[in-house]
C-alpha cells in the first residue's frame, strides 16, 4: 500500500522539480542599441538566430525580450546607414541592461536612394538623381538657397535675376521644355510641394527659407520624377531637406559672417574738366551757356560699398516623440547702388 503511494508521489515531486529548474532558467534581456557617439537609435532591428524571434527600439532606443533561456544565444542588429552587429550574446538571470553600439557605414548609406514608392539602390536606379549636402555647399555670403548649389549640379542652371538683394533666380534643369508654358522646376520642402507661382510681396519665395536651415538638395532631373510627383514635375524636381533635431541632447548653435561689396570697375568716361573742353571747341554757344563748374563724378554719387552681416542661431534637441528645431535669421543686406 506504502508503496504504491510513494510512486505517483514520487513522480508528481520530480514534474514540480522539472518546472521548477526550467522556470528558474528563463531571464528577461533588456538594453539599449547607440551609435558610437551615444545617441539612441530609433528602430534598430535585433534577430535572435536561434530561436527565430525579432523585434525593434522603442523612440528611446532600448528593447526588451522576456523568457529567454539562460545561456548564449546569436544576435544580429541591423540599421540602415550602420553595420550589421553579428554577436554572441550571454543570458543570465538578473543581468544588468546591455548596450550595443553600431558603427556608422557612410558608404553604404549614400548608396541607398528613397523614391516615391520605397527605396532603391543607387546602382539600380535608371533615373538621374543627384545629391548635394551641406559639406558640398557654396561657400560665402549667401542669401538665398539656390546660391548653395551654383555650379554643383551637372545640368542645373541657376541664373540671379538681378543684384538686388532678395531677388529671385532662373532655375533651369537640363534647359526648358515648352515655349510658352513654364519651365520652372517642382520644388519640394520635407515632402510639401512650394504652391506655383509667386508669393506677394515676396520676389524670391525661396529666399523665404534660411539657407543655413537646409540639410540637403537631391534633384531629380528625368521623366521618373512624374511617376511621383505628376505632371508638375515634367521640368524636373529639386528636394530640399531641411535640418532637424538631435538626439544626443541639446545643442545651441551661432554663426555669424560678415562681408563687403565694392564696384570692381568703374566705366571710363571724360571728367568734367574735358567735357568742357571738348565743348568749347566743338559746341554751339547755346550748349557754351549750359556749360556749369561742378566736378561731380556720377558713378561715385550711385555707387558705394555695401556692408553684409549674417548671423544665425539655432537650437537643436531631442524629444520622445519629436526632434525640435528653432532658428533664427538676422541679415541686414544692402546693395552697392546708393
Amino acid at each position: 500500500m506504502n508503496k504504491q503511494l510513494s510512486r505517483p508521489f514520487w513522480a508528481l515531486s520530480m514534474l514540480l522539480g522539472v518546472s521548477a529548474s526550467a522556470f528558474a532558467q528563463q531571464a528577461t534581456l533588456k538594453g539599449r542599441v547607440m551609435d558610437q557617439k551615444g545617441s539612441s537609435l530609433v528602430g534598430a532591428t535585433l534577430r535572435f538566430e536561434d530561436i527565430q524571434k525579432s523585434l525593434s527600439t522603442n523612440a528611446n532606443g532600448d528593447f526588451s525580450l522576456d523568457r529567454l533561456q539562460t545561456g548564449k544565444l546569436r544576435l544580429k542588429v541591423s540599421m540602415v546607414g550602420y553595420a550589421t552587429l553579428d554577436t554572441l550574446i550571454q543570458v543570465n538571470d538578473g543581468q544588468h541592461p546591455l548596450n550595443i553600439y553600431l558603427k556608422s557605414n557612410t558608404s553604404a548609406l549614400e548608396e541607398v536612394v528613397v523614391i516615391g514608392y520605397g527605396t532603391q539602390k543607387k546602382s539600380d536606379l535608371t533615373g538621374s538623381i543627384s545629391t548635394v549636402s551641406a559639406k558640398d555647399f557654396q561657400k560665402g555670403q549667401i542669401s538665398s538657397p539656390e546660391q548653395l548649389i551654383m555650379g554643383k549640379v551637372p545640368g542645373v542652371q541657376i541664373t540671379t535675376s538681378g543684384g538686388q538683394p532678395g531677388a529671385g533666380s532662373t532655375i533651369r534643369i537640363r534647359t526648358g521644355a515648352s515655349l510658352n508654358a513654364s519651365n520652372d522646376p517642382l520644388i519640394v520642402v520635407d515632402g510639401i510641394p512650394l504652391a506655383g507661382g509667386s508669393v506677394s510681396g515676396v520676389a524670391n519665395p525661396l529666399s523665404l527659407i534660411n539657407p543655413n536651415d537646409i540639410e540637403t538638395f537631391t534633384i531629380l532631373k528625368d521623366a521618373n520624377a512624374t511617376a511621383i510627383y505628376g505632371s508638375r514635375a515634367s521640368n524636373g524636381v529639386i528636394l530640399i531637406t531641411t535640418k532637424k533635431g538631435s538626439r544626443s541632447g541639446t545643442q545651441i548653435n551661432f554663426s555669424t559672417q560678415n562681408s563687403l561689396a565694392t564696384v570692381a570697375n568703374k566705366v571710363k568716361l571724360l571728367n568734367a574738366d574735358q567735357i568742357r573742353d571738348y565743348v568749347n571747341t566743338n559746341g554751339s554757344d547755346a550748349m557754351k551757356k549750359l556749360l556749369g563748374t561742378a566736378n561731380s563724378d556720377w558713378q561715385d554719387v550711385i555707387y558705394g560699398n555695401a556692408f553684409t552681416t549674417d548671423n544665425n542661431v539655432n537650437i537643436a534637441s531631442s524629444g520622445q516623440y519629436a526632434l525640435p528645431y528653432i532658428c533664427g535669421l538676422y541679415e541686414p543686406g544692402w546693395g552697392i547702388e546708393k
